[in-house]
């Protein structure tokens, strides 16, 4: 009973799913304070500043290509230098760079501004799979592997194909949580890009970031670190709950995934088992 309440609640909000759609241009929509800012600099600093220097390239390289063809110029240039031109051309993309990189700092260090956190969840990359720990919750966890990759599979289940995994990341919205990352084996990457975060997960380290989810609703991501032959069937499934959602979610997941009895039981994880890429071979 307590299982299927879970999947009843983790399978609530399915229509607010937000993946990338053929032909999308631009980053997906933003759903975290962090991903808004990230967007911002993107769309009205660095896309006008680099629009403007790509056009005046391309309008320079044309000029240069007619006013200096070789029926105009039937004896070439003999020019060595030019000062001033060497001064600007120096001068001007360092100016650009400094004007880019006051904003871009102080996104970056917003990334590590972890205090003040309600929560906290750890991450930890497997080949091929996540282990998703609830510290604050009772200190159970899930482990969620890729749930289809083949058509067949995803047609059956009714999910996205190399994109859905068989247990969710549930996590509460309107909440600023703590993440906690790390590997068992090799250096993975956890990327979300509706959130903003993407960061590395290495043996015998422990990363932090911090994530506050505006909208419920389910959001993808994938290992970003080559990490072995299974790498590119290692998807990221997170589901976002209101907060009086989760916590009932919380109440049921302490009974499905008892950290007792998950304790005494034999690791699926530590199992060998074979990886989704020779399964699809």
């Amino acid at each position: 009973m307590a299982a299927a309440g879970v999947g009843s609640i983790a399978s609530a909000g399915q229509a607010l799913a937000a993946k990338a759609e053929p032909w999308q241009m631009g980053l997906p929509d933003p759903v975290t304070p962090l991903a808004h800012q990230m967007a911002d600099f993107h769309n009205y600093w660095l896309l006008p500043i680099i629009t403007v220097i790509t056009i005046f390239v391309l309008v320079l390289l044309l000029y240069v290509c007619w006013r200096f063809r070789e029926s105009a110029n039937p004896v070439p240039s003999k020019t060595t230098h030019n000062s001033m031109l060497e001064v600007l051309w120096t001068g001007i993309p360092v100016l650009i760079l400094v004007v880019m990189a006051f904003p871009s700092l102080k996104l970056l260090y917003a990334t590590d501004e972890v205090e003040d956190s309600e929560m906290t969840v750890k991450i930890v990359g497997h080949q091929w799979y996540w282990e998703y720990q609830y510290p604050d919750h009772g200190n159970f966890f899930i482990e969620a592997r890729i749930a289809a990759t083949t058509e067949e599979e995803a047609k059956e289940q009714d999910v996205h194909r190399l994109m859905a995994t068989d247990e969710m990341f549930v996590l509460p919205a309107d909440t600023k949580i703590r993440l906690q990352m790390t590997s068992a084996d090799v250096i993975h990457n956890w990327s979300m890009s509706d959130f903003g975060v993407r960061m590395d997960t290495v043996p015998g380290r422990l990363n932090e970031a911090w994530t506050q989810i505006d909208k419920p609703g389910i959001y993808y991501g994938f290992c970003s670190e080559l990490c072995g032959d299974a790498h590119a069937f290692m998807p990221i499934q997170v589901q976002v709950l209101p907060k009086a959602e989760f916590a009932a979610w919380v109440e049921q997941a302490r009974e499905k995934y008892d950290p007792v009895e998950q304790a005494q039981a034999p690791s699926v994880s530590r199992a060998v088992a074979t990886s989704p890429a020779q399964a699809v071979e």
